[in-house]
């Protein structure tokens, strides 16, 4: 059966809350997508909307070919993970395991050999006599997601599991969950608030906010080629500064920024009818920062005061006043010499590195 998912013009409220304005979305057969937005966004509604813990005002859900929209969690054949792995204390990790393929009455010769399969998949053989309260974090992390496929769901849900991990245990688990998951080649729907972790982890990104998917995209298109400043802003660190189109011609356009500076910047044909008001925003590792008078060519150059410098080991930060709302951030090399506070300088970039958003 298809593990393809579709919500078509799906609503909810609770109350006078709007958690879900109107959402559209397809999930491809075997594709990992990920849920990114603020808190609030209405990510996890989503995926308990998927899961049957919520039911939608309006609209529909699919599971293939099958609408889904009014069953109930437990005939959707849909595995959730948790963030706080919710594994059974009192069970141990192979019992654990075992529970759904009990639950569903399979032969226990057949739970058995189950078991040691997925506890071979998960890379954790050797601990189904454990308690949970024996496992660390991300070995918890692993038994809860071998019990949401122990009976093969056609589609694995995962709400926010990394998040109490350490940095370093949350890269691990980054790539050991997606090793599983292509293993499976099963359909995921992960939800987060971290920008790095759904850019590491997904084929597609939906990125939400205030009920509502604002853009959907592989992790290169949606960093690369952001719909909206928010977006932008979101996803990856940027310069945002309001802009007034003045004119374009031949796809490059001529912008009005900080009261009367002229840039130019490559325009996009989406861009290019966009009645709404418009910013331009450039990513700091497009920046160059140069001594005033240098000859360097570039298309757009502004001048700016260095505020301060910032080092995070492999980039170092420098942030320069350029008369706008919040410095420009720019990022080099960590082994440039920082510039001292008070240093006069240009912040130099060319027209196709900036992009033209909707300010909205």
């Amino acid at each position: 059966m298809s593990q393809r998912v579709v919500l078509r013009n799906v609503t909810k409220t609770f109350g006078s809350v709007v958690a879900i304005k109107t959402i559209s979305l397809e999930i491809e057969e075997g594709e990992f997508l990920t849920l990114l937005g603020p808190s609030g966004c209405g990510k996890t509604t989503t995926l308990r909307l998927i899961a049957g813990f919520n039911d939608p005002d309006h609209g529909q859900i699919l599971l293939g070919d099958q609408d889904i929209t009014n069953l109930p969690p437990q005939k959707r054949e849909i595995g959730m993970v948790f963030q706080d792995y919710a594994l059974f204390p009192h069970l141990t990790i192979k019992e654990n395991i075992a529970f759904p393929l009990r639950e569903r009455r399979t032969p226990k010769e057949k739970i058995n050999d189950r078991v040691e399969e997925l506890l071979e998949l998960v890379r954790l053989p050797g601990v189904e006599g454990r308690y949970p309260s024996e496992l660390s974090g991300g070995q918890a992390q692993r038994i809860s997601v071998a019990r949401a496929v122990a009976y093969p769901p056609r589609v694995l849900l995962m709400d926010e599991p990394l998040g109490a991990l350490d940095l370093k245990l949350r890269e691990a688990m980054q790539l050991e969950l997606r090793r599983i998951q292509r293993e499976l080649q099963i359909t995921t729907v992960f939800v987060t608030h971290d920008q790095t972790e759904a850019m590491n982890m997904s084929d597609r990104i939906a990125v939400m906010r205030n009920g509502e998917v604002e853009q959907v995209g592989t992790a290169r298109e949606i960093y690369n080629f952001p719909q909206s400043s928010f977006v932008a802003d979101f996803v990856g660190r940027i310069n945002l500064l309001d802009a007034k189109l003045l004119s374009k011609s031949g796809g490059i356009a001529e912008l009005k920024i900080l009261d009367d500076a002229r840039i130019r910047a490559k325009i996009a044909p989406e861009v290019e009818s966009m009645s709404k008001s418009l910013c331009v925003g450039i990513r700091p590792e497009k920046l160059v920062i140069r001594s005033s008078g240098h000859e360097d060519r570039y298309d757009n150059r502004i001048p700016g005061t260095v505020i301060r410098s910032t080092f995070s080991g492999n980039l170092l930060d420098v942030f320069v006043d350029v008369g706008a709302s919040k410095p420009f951030l720019v990022e080099q090399r960590p082994d440039k010499v920082p510039l001292d506070s008070g240093t006069q300088v240009e912040v130099c970039w060319n027209a196709p590195d900036a992009l033209i958003l909707s300010a909205e």
